[in-house]
């Protein structure tokens, strides 16, 4: 037996039986061998994680501009954050934490710069919209490695495309908006423990509200710490689930608490003005350099997209472009194209 083969008999023996197993994958979008010392999820998360893509989500917004602190979140630190506590969740359970932690770290992996402004931005501007989780699967399957994709498995970019809520339900029967496994089911999750609870950590450390603004029934609720809100949360998840066969659950008493603090978050730190403010001048950004592209093909394709797909139209061939973009590349560039550059005298 090879390696991976002795790892897949231990997972037979361990996990679950609701969990899936790395030799029951429904396969990837092109065959090809498998690798001798990994299963087929773990070789998807290897993918992920050296992929330019996840690079670049470093420097990404996830909700506060451009950050002067070296505190505040981003679209990276997110993305670990998730899979940490996806991890655990599913590790609890005896589910599959390689499949866990594969979609994980690809769910955002789309997102445009400047968070979900830039996602309005382009939704507005793009013909057909633009969701993250749509690109996020695109990018894994076509854009990256040069138009080849990373050729994960089905059950990885199901996960993907399925991960993002909004303000629906967190606990959804719906089969378009639901994972097929428990594993793409637990990142759901993971997600809204992640960012409601670092993005009011966040929105305290940049001043936007302080820790008595947080709904007080909450407080008393879930904790008063962010560390013992996760925990609270992530701890109701495991319980409730172990009560059930193969379902994910959570009591119902702090799914209305998620729910509270995520309108919160809407209300006092997504929609504020302080946050809103640069969000304008962002949009106006990216106006600005999707209408330059489009008036401009040939420069676009020849200057700034090597990557550029001919079976593609220009208006996706744009979009994948400013989608991939990183805030400070997205500045930098405005800069070059519209403001005046200093002459260099010698």
């Amino acid at each position: 037996m090879t390696i991976r083969e002795q790892l897949e008999a231990g997972e037979r023996t361990h996990l679950s039986p609701y969990a899936t197993l790395s030799s029951q994958s429904k396969g990837r979008q092109k065959p090809e061998a498998e690798d001798a010392y990994r299963m087929a999820f773990q070789h998807d998360r290897d993918r992920i994680i050296h992929c330019k893509s996840f690079r670049r989500l470093k420097h990404k917004t996830q909700v506060f501009l451009s950050p002067s602190g070296d505190h505040y979140r981003t679209r990276l630190t997110h993305t670990l954050e998730v899979s940490q506590i996806a991890r655990t969740i599913a590790k609890s359970l005896r589910f599959n934490e390689d499949l866990t932690e594969a979609i994980a770290l690809g769910h955002d992996l789309g997102h445009t710069p400047f968070g979900h402004a830039g996602e309005a931005v382009l939704n507005q501007l793009h013909p057909g919209g633009f969701r993250h989780f749509f690109q996020s699967l695109r990018v894994v399957e076509i854009l990256e490695k040069d138009g080849r994709g990373l050729n994960l498995t089905m059950e990885v970019r199901d996960g993907i495309v399925k991960h993002s809520k909004g303000k629906g339900d967190i606990l959804s029967d719906d089969p378009n908006c639901t994972a097929s496994t428990l594993e793409g089911q637990i990142v759901r999750l993971a997600d809204i423990v992640a960012y409601v609870n670092h993005d009011i950590d966040d929105a305290i450390r940049a001043r936007v509200i302080n820790r008595n603004d947080i709904p007080a029934a909450c407080r008393r609720l879930l904790g008063e710490r962010n560390s013992q809100r996760i925990n609270t949360m992530v701890t109701d998840i495991i319980d409730s689930s172990h009560k059930t066969a193969g379902q994910l659950m959570i009591s119902p008493k702090i799914l209305e608490a998620i729910n509270r603090l995520r309108d919160f978050l809407y209300e006092r730190v997504y929609d504020s003005t302080i946050v809103h403010t640069d969000f304008v001048k962002a949009k106006r950004l990216l106006e600005d350099l999707y209408q330059f592209f489009m008036d401009n093909p040939d420069t676009f394709r020849e200057k700034y997209y090597q990557s550029y797909l001919d079976n593609a139209s220009l208006e996706q061939n744009v979009c994948d472009f400013i989608a991939g973009m990183t805030d400070r590349y997205a500045f930098s560039l405005y800069a070059k194209i519209f403001l005046p550059q200093p002459w260099l005298i010698k």
